[in-house]
Parts: structure tokens; sequence; C-alpha cells
């Protein structure tokens, strides 16, 4: 489905006003809120019924965007970020003190992708900084690649909704973390981006393990 300018205008002014938007990605549906934001950022969690111990993704609207909210780049994830992003890998970073304890579960990491998708991709850029990226889903729940059966689930819980049409579903995005000095990998979740791919990308003194 093709979207206007006023759809975005629309869905840029609901995050503003601290709602929170349903939008497209690569592999399903997620629900964005204003990373800044933490009575928005506090509604998502309780709105999904997530443990606020587990932390939420993030998307960011290009590769400079990362230093904003992380303390450090690993060295290994330049090669993966340059053959990966946009795209579905979602990396770990160690966060910064500027994020939101709320969004990364009191924990001392976050998670980061850039979207290859055109409607995220529009939605991030448009709103210059970091969206959270959590699937459109009650926690615990099969996520959603369609607009429809995210209006059938939420209805008028959330602010607006992105119709950017079928989503291609299946696998979710791949989520990883690297340590430059203990040289691994460790695969939190498989998905569209399967172990062999990300070996073809990473040094050779490097062990991939599945968490």
């Amino acid at each position: 489905m093709l979207l206007s300018k006023q759809d975005f205008e629309r869905a840029l002014k609901s995050l503003k006003q601290g709602g929170i938007v349903a939008y497209p990605t690569e592999t399903f549906y997620g629900l964005a809120v204003d990373s800044n934001n933490e009575k928005a950022i506090t509604a998502l969690y309780h709105l999904k019924k997530r443990d606020p111990h587990k932390p939420l993704s993030l998307i960011v609207p290009d590769v400079e965007s990362i230093s904003k909210f992380v303390s450090s780049i690993p060295e290994v994830y330049h090669e993966l970020i340059d053959s990966f992003w946009p795209g579905p890998l979602t990396l770990i970073f160690p966060v910064n003190k500027k994020l939101s304890p709320l969004l990364i579960g009191g924990g001392d990491s976050v998670a980061i992708r850039v979207s290859s998708h055109p409607v995220a991709q529009t939605l991030c850029s448009e709103w210059g900084a970091a969206l959270t990226a959590t699937s459109a889903n009650m926690s615990g729940h099969q996520p959603l690649n369609t607009a429809l059966d995210v209006k059938r689930l939420w209805g008028k819980q959330i602010s607006y909704i992105l119709d950017g049409g079928k989503t291609r579903g299946g696998q979710g995005s791949t989520i990883i973390q690297c340590s430059d000095t203990e040289k691994k990998c460790y695969v939190e979740r498989e998905g569209v981006i399967d172990i062999s791919k990300l070996k073809q990308h990473l040094p050779s003194n490097y062990i991939v393990c599945k968490v």
C-alpha cells in the first residue's frame, strides 16, 4: 500500500504526543514510541503485558546515529554493519547513560538496527532519532504481518497504524552480541540471517554460539 505524506505526518504527530504507532518492518509489524518519553515507554510495556525487565529493541535512522545511544562499538561489528545494514540484523551494544533505563530493562546493553523497510526507514528518518521496534503483538504471542491483524488486536489502544501492506513474516530479525575481548558472538535469536551467513562476515578466530 502506498502511503502519503499525510500518513507519516499523522504518525509523527502521534509519537510527539506520546502515542504508540504501528509500522511494517522487513519481517513483521512493530510498535514505535518516542525512546525519550518514559511515559510512552511504560504505556508500551503495559499494552504488550511485557516483562519490564525485558529490554526493548530500537531502530535508528542510519549508522551515524548509533553513537548517540551506545558507549562503544565493538570492532567486529563494522563488517556486519557494512554487510547487513539496513536489514534484519539486530546488534547488541554497550549502552550509554543517556538512554532511559526503562528501555533496557535496567541492564547495560541496547539492541539496535537500521531497518531496510521503506516505511520503517521513512518514519525513523522523519523522526530523526531512535524509535522502539518491539513486535506488534501481545508478549509471548505470534507476531503479526498485516495492518488488519494489528488493528483487530489493538483497535484504539494504539494511536496510529502505518499500513505498508503485508510483510514477509516467517522469521524475525537475527539478534547477536559480540565481544572483541572474548572473540565470541552470542546469537540471542537466529532469524532471517542464519549463523552460516554471519560466519562469512566474521574473523575466522571468532566463535559463534547460540544462547
